[in-house]
């Protein structure tokens, strides 16, 4: 039974900035709406968007984007399976044509493969245009997988979705493959604005960086990722805009990485799995759209543009957030101070 759940409250959503963006997407400046419960999360990030007004900006680069699915198919042996997919990859064309058919906006970008055994696993990469892309590439995905088993007698179905995907899981292959839009965001700012705006030093952040990110996060087997809380910036983000939450969990497996440049300190946050969109689920009205229209996020043009523009945003909001907390924690105290002040007033 699904039922509507009474007195339904809206989550508490403020708008933080602006934040000053630079790049070949993203230029000036852009206000973003937050939704999250743990309050010091909006001034936390307020703090590191005035941070990049005062330091020429957040340099934001989009690196790749693709969606991914992947089928599963069974095979009677290994051999069968390595043959079947030999003359599957020579057909890119054809697998290209028949992705092409299922929708205006999806098209195949590339194919992977995996063989377990008998098991063959196709991972199928497509552009997506605007739509995040899940159920877009899944439509694709079955209509392949329908070709093939009617070409390849020798090959059978097991799932639409063989986890070489891999989705809403913390994996390897996503930010080697790449799934959704990979996005780094940087900033150098100087030692004078780390001091006046941040009560750090370039030093202090660097060595934090090193011992709680890359060494603390090796000692606790993270994944692909040396962050402090890319999750909590993503989670307010994603449910202001209307996206699929649980994306965060290959979305918040990202790096810092830091270094002096003459007496200022280089900043930089990589996110190589950022999953959203501006049209499809959740989008078409109300509160969310009207929050991407303000960001610039709803304008006519190239598919594929206002979901670049989004994940731009995105990955300097992440920026702000994490440069805001990384600097708190130089600083004994500090953290604990603002959580009573901001939490329990």
């Amino acid at each position: 039974m699904i039922r509507n759940a009474p007195h339904t409250t809206p989550l508490p959503t403020k708008w933080v900035g602006p934040l000053a963006l630079t790049g070949d997407i993203v230029q000036g400046a852009v206000t973003v709406p937050l939704a999250t419960y743990e309050t010091p999360l909006w001034p936390s990030t307020a703090r590191g968007a005035g941070v990049s007004r005062r330091s020429g900006g957040i340099r934001c680069t989009l690196v790749d984007e693709r969606m991914a699915r992947s089928v599963l198919l069974k095979a009677e042996n290994a051999a069968a399976a390595h043959q079947a997919w030999q003359s599957i990859a020579a057909r890119e064309a054809d697998i290209a044509a028949t992705v092409a058919e299922t929708g205006r906006f999806v098209r195949l970008v590339g194919l992977n493969r995996q063989i377990v055994g008998n098991l063959l696993y196709i991972r199928l990469e497509c552009a997506t245009g605007d739509a995040a892309g899940h159920n877009m590439v899944t439509k694709a995905a079955d209509a392949v997988m329908d070709r093939i088993l009617a070409e390849y007698p020798g090959l059978r179905h097991a799932s639409i979705s063989g986890n070489f995907c891999t989705d809403k899981k913390t994996s390897a292959v996503n930010g080697i493959l790449g799934r959704g839009k990979y996005v780094i965001a940087e900033i150098d700012i100087p030692r004078r604005l780390l001091h006046r705006m941040l009560r750090t030093t370039p030093e202090r952040m660097m060595r934090l960086n090193l011992e709680k990110n890359l060494i603390g996060g090796s000692v606790a087997g993270s994944l692909r990722s040396a962050n402090a809380h890319f999750a909590n910036m993503l989670l307010a983000f994603y449910l202001a805009t209307g996206q699929d939450a649980a994306n965060i969990v290959e979305g918040s497996q990202g790096i810092v990485h830091c270094e002096m440049r003459g007496d200022s300190l280089y900043f930089s946050c990589t996110l190589p799995n950022l999953i959203l969109g501006t049209v499809g689920a959740g989008k078409g009205g109300g509160q969310v759209a009207a929050h991407l229209a303000e960001m610039g996020c709803r304008r006519d043009g190239e598919p594929g543009a206002n979901a670049r523009r989004l994940a731009c945003i995105c990955a300097a909001t992440v920026l702000c957030g994490e440069l805001s907390l990384l600097a708190a924690q130089t600083s004994p105290g500090a953290l604990m101070r603002a959580h009573l002040a901001l939490e329990r007033s």
